[in-house]
């Protein structure tokens, strides 16, 4: 049987990026009941790939109950309901063989990873405070994206002098701001620039120079998406709600790793949940962003734990 609720997560502050801003993580959590074993998958419709909690609440519902995750593959897009039943199925299959997913998928036992914390678009004064407060933190991720971004960088640079920083643009430059940015992104000690342009015209990136390396996003689905980012791109970003799951997830990894590309392991603002199976891709990932339940005011019952070794795997209780 397949279960479907709609979970809603208060955040600890208002989380913006260039889009707009939120103040709760509405997701859906998919319950799978077969043969006395029980599996949890937890998935964020995105409106910008025109999902919402109905269209995909509806996709979910319309599967069988008896579907494998094999056939699941063929049976939803690459998406928010694929990845929650996707997961859903390998935590179903961890719990009634007794095995952990990490085996179950030939992968080797994680361990705790590194992960960003991300600080959400907002004025520089408030975001050199943000910066100040997680000075301490390794990883920073910052969420810039409109055409006067500058002073909202040299801000965040100001309070965490020390600490390494990359950046989310969320497709909000132009081909031109970004060139007049570039170089000041390299003054600033900026590791990595995610999705500068928009999803489908963002071919100026193979024709203008990328002297920092350049992270498909949006831009990156499963491995459909992997031959038109060649040359434009030197990573990507893996989402289980764009791969539609962890099996596409592993399959993108791969096949990414094995076309010269870098790996980043990102996510949607979910709970613990949501970031359990993410953890298994993120092993040996080049960039980690797991920050999720580090933005909640409340998580899942058996969250996730985050310390100073990064965001640990997870506990059977939670998922896998």
């Amino acid at each position: 049987m397949l279960n479907v609720s709609d979970d809603r997560f208060a955040l600890a502050e208002v989380f913006t990026i260039a889009r707009g801003s939120r103040t709760h993580a509405d997701v859906l959590t998919v319950e799978l009941s077969r043969e006395g074993a029980h599996g949890r998958g937890e998935c964020v419709p995105y409106a910008r790939y025109g999902e919402t909690l109905a269209s995909v609440r509806a996709q979910i519902e319309g599967l069988p109950s008896d579907l494998s995750r094999a056939a699941l593959q063929d049976a939803l897009p690459a998406g928010a309901a694929r990845n929650a039943v996707d997961c859903a199925l390998w935590d179903w299959e961890a719990k009634a063989t007794g095995t952990r997913v990490w085996e179950l998928a030939g992968l080797g036992a994680p361990g705790p990873m590194i992960t960003a914390f991300t600080l959400s678009l907002d004025s520089p004064e408030k975001m050199e405070l943000a910066a100040r407060k997680h000075a301490h933190r390794p990883l920073l991720k910052i969420k810039l994206g409109t055409p006067d971004d500058m002073p909202r960088l040299e801000a965040v640079r100001r309070g965490a002098p020390d600490t390494r920083i990359i950046i989310d643009a969320n497709e909000g430059w132009s081909a031109e701001v970004y060139s007049d940015l570039a170089p000041h992104l390299l003054r600033l000690g900026v590791a990595l620039v995610e999705q500068p342009l928009p999803a489908g015209a963002d071919d100026m990136l193979a024709e203008i120079a990328r002297p920092l390396p350049v992270c498909a996003d949006e831009s990156c689905h499963d491995r459909a998406s992997l031959p038109a980012l060649r040359g434009k791109y030197d990573m990507v970003n893996i989402k289980l709600d764009k791969t539609g799951g962890l099996t596409e997830a592993l399959a993108l990894r791969d096949a990414a790793r094995a076309q010269g590309f870098k790996v980043m392991v990102g996510c949607m603002v979910g709970s613990s949940l949501a970031m359990a199976p993410a953890v298994l891709v993120a092993q040996g990932a080049e960039v980690v962003d797991l920050d999720g339940p580090l933005l909640l005011a409340e998580d899942r019952a058996v969250p996730l734990l985050f310390d100073a070794k990064g965001v640990h795997p997870s506990m059977p209780a939670l998922w896998g």
